[in-house]
């Protein structure tokens, strides 16, 4: 799978969404291997590709709505877009 491909995908998730929706990283993997658990394979790559698109400035990458490293340990992450983009990425604060 190129990194290209990776980034396709999650900003095609994130087109398809209400704006300010974020996606798991496991939605990208899937999308991306459809076939049993092969998508596992692909989380760390996509979680790279993430973190490159978070230094490029074009996503954001939050734990309970905190920006995270995207290949941090830690517990579940959501892709979003970042605030530049109009709509906070982790949604409306509450």
């Amino acid at each position: 799978m190129t990194d290209a491909a990776v980034e396709r995908c999650i900003f095609g998730l994130l087109a398809d969404r209400r704006p300010g929706a974020t996606v798991c990283p496991s939605e990208v993997a899937r999308m991306l291997e459809p076939e049993g658990a092969r998508w596992r394979g692909l989380m760390p790559q996509v979680r790279g590709v993430a973190q490159q698109l978070v230094q490029a400035g074009r996503l954001r990458v939050t734990r309970g709505g905190v920006p995270v490293d995207a290949t941090a340990l830690g517990g579940p992450i959501r892709l979003g877009l970042p605030p530049a983009h109009g709509v906070a990425a982790d949604g409306p604060r509450r």
